[in-house]
């Protein structure tokens, strides 16, 4: 039996449809952080440059930000984890600024003394890049 035309078009439609909705919902990225309403991103770009953090990390926007030791800061925003483990959102990002070593013991970031306003303002910044 053979089918109209117009049953034909509209079955191969709804299965390219069926498949590109089963397609995009398995590579759906997680949802970005949140934003960060607090804290001056402006400041925070002064503060990555004054704490020396592009001398192990590249980070767009700060001059002289082109290290290699940690890694890349590009996208930041868009990233679902910090260090590999923390769910990316401000409150783990300013903790993880002021203080890696007591979030993950043993890294490779240093503690700095970076004051709980300069973490706020350079979470602030990293979350621009995205």
């Amino acid at each position: 039996m053979k089918l109209p035309a117009r049953s034909w078009a509209f079955g191969v439609a709804l299965t390219v449809l069926s498949v590109a909705a089963v397609t995009g919902c398995a590579s759906a990225a997680p949802p970005p952080p949140p934003e960060v309403r607090e804290g001056r991103p402006d400041r925070g770009a002064e503060l990555i440059a004054q704490y020396g953090c592009g001398s192990c990390h590249t980070i767009p926007g700060v001059s002289r930000a082109d290290g290699l030791v940690g890694p890349p800061l590009t996208r930041f925003g868009a990233r679902s984890y910090i260090a590999g483990q923390l769910p990316n959102n401000a409150d783990n990002l300013r903790r993880w600024i002021a203080d890696p070593q007591a979030v993950e013991p043993g890294t490779a970031m240093p503690k700095l003394g970076v004051t709980a306003i300069d973490a706020q303002d350079i979470a602030a910044y990293l979350y621009t890049l995205d």
